[in-house]
């Protein structure tokens, strides 16, 4: 069954995170040219400890497909200080629509 999300009105190819090397609970999507998507789903707020982590598993996508780009999909709060810590990492953040 293939699984999707929407971001910005396009629908996001769920990848098998064990192909970067990312455990089997990390939800990745791929959208148009060359766009990877972190995706997390969930309540609690995004802290730096969180931006860390996100961190990493952007290196991994950009280790195996480089000159791609990473984002994060979130519906959770995301702390001022970690956005702007993955923003300087090139890793935009935007709200997830389960629509």
């Amino acid at each position: 069954m293939q699984m999707t999300h929407n971001v910005n009105k396009k629908r996001l190819k769920l990848l098998d995170p064990k192909t970067v090397g990312l455990r089997p609970g990390v939800k990745i999507g791929k959208g148009e040219d060359n766009k990877f998507y972190l995706i997390l789903d969930r309540k609690s707020r995004i802290i730096m400890k969180d931006g860390f982590r996100i961190q990493k598993q952007s290196d991994a996508i950009l280790t195996v497909y480089p000159g791609a780009s990473v984002s994060i999909i979130t519906n959770a709060p995301v702390c001022s200080k970690t956005r702007v810590f993955l923003e300087k990492q090139g890793i935009t953040v935007y709200a997830l629509d389960q629509r």
